[in-house]
């Protein structure tokens, strides 16, 4: 291989693993662009193999996916998910992932219900610690602020209720710390539907985030499920809510759920 042929090869990897870094966070380029302030014609020519590999631009995107600058440099796979110790009291605390429409939150609302335990959002609680909505988040305080507000409230969730139902959003997944958190303290759950599903719900809901403006949305949609998957299925049980109704999906998602364990506080 020429030096000619080594160069192309890694801008062609560099620009495989910026894309599969943004679509994993749900970012459009647009998106990327003004977090970052690289130009959105940049950012599509470094996806492509053709970006000319200034550090400084290299930095800034690092920065605005709240990475590593190595973690795009490095000329080797993503490293694996190492895991944790489980929590003992794990099991107490069901964390549901999955892509935005999948069914998170009505899946969640009534399986709290059921167990008699307290359901909580995390994009909501981390709306009420910052005191704005997410889209606020993102414009004042991008991707890497974001994610610490979320590892935060998380911590407080985990440690303020044994038992509880958490909604995760979308994205918990492409923070390694993060999801190891969640992996060590909840009982996961990856609630699975189609693209197809996914997109209908969401524009039910009267929302297209992350995929606002944006005419590739489908392709969109199907490139960050395509990108998360290895990740969600880290989780310890799935379910699939592609055409089951709400009544048929929380009786088979009981019926996988181990019941909890009372403990003997006198170990009598």
């Amino acid at each position: 291989m020429t030096p000619a042929d080594g160069d192309a090869a890694f801008l062609h990897a560099l620009g495989h693993r910026v894309r599969l870094l943004r679509t994993r966070r749900g970012m459009t380029r647009r998106i990327l662009a003004a977090q970052s302030g690289v130009s959105e014609r940049y950012i599509s020519a470094v996806e492509v193999g053709a970006g000319n590999g200034s550090i400084l631009l290299l930095r800034a995107l690092a920065r605005a996916l709240n990475i590593p600058l190595d973690a795009l440099l490095q000329d080797t796979p993503e490293p694996p998910i190492t895991a944790a110790p489980r929590r003992p009291d794990y099991r107490g605390r069901i964390a549901l992932i999955g892509l935005r429409g999948a069914g998170k939150s009505t899946l969640g609302r009534l399986l709290a219900a059921r167990r008699g335990v307290a359901f909580l959002e995390l994009d909501q609680e981390v709306e009420k610690a910052a005191g704005l909505n997410l889209a606020e988040i993102m414009e004042l305080h991008g991707q890497a602020g974001f994610r610490r507000l979320e590892r935060s409230v998380l911590d407080r969730l985990i440690e303020a209720h044994p038992q509880a139902v958490i909604a995760a959003g979308g994205g918990i997944v492409a923070e390694t710390a993060t999801f190891v958190r969640l992996l060590q303290c909840c009982l996961t759950i990856w609630v699975i539907a189609t693209p197809e599903q996914h997109m209908q719900r969401v524009i039910d809901q009267g929302d297209l985030r992350p995929m606002r403006d944006n005419r590739r949305s489908m392709a969109d949609l199907r490139a960050i499920l395509a990108s998360r998957e290895a990740l969600y299925a880290r989780a310890d049980l799935r379910i699939d809510t592609t055409g089951r109704d709400e009544q048929a999906t929380i009786a088979a998602l009981l019926a996988m759920i181990p019941t909890p364990v009372a403990t003997d506080p006198f170990g009598t």
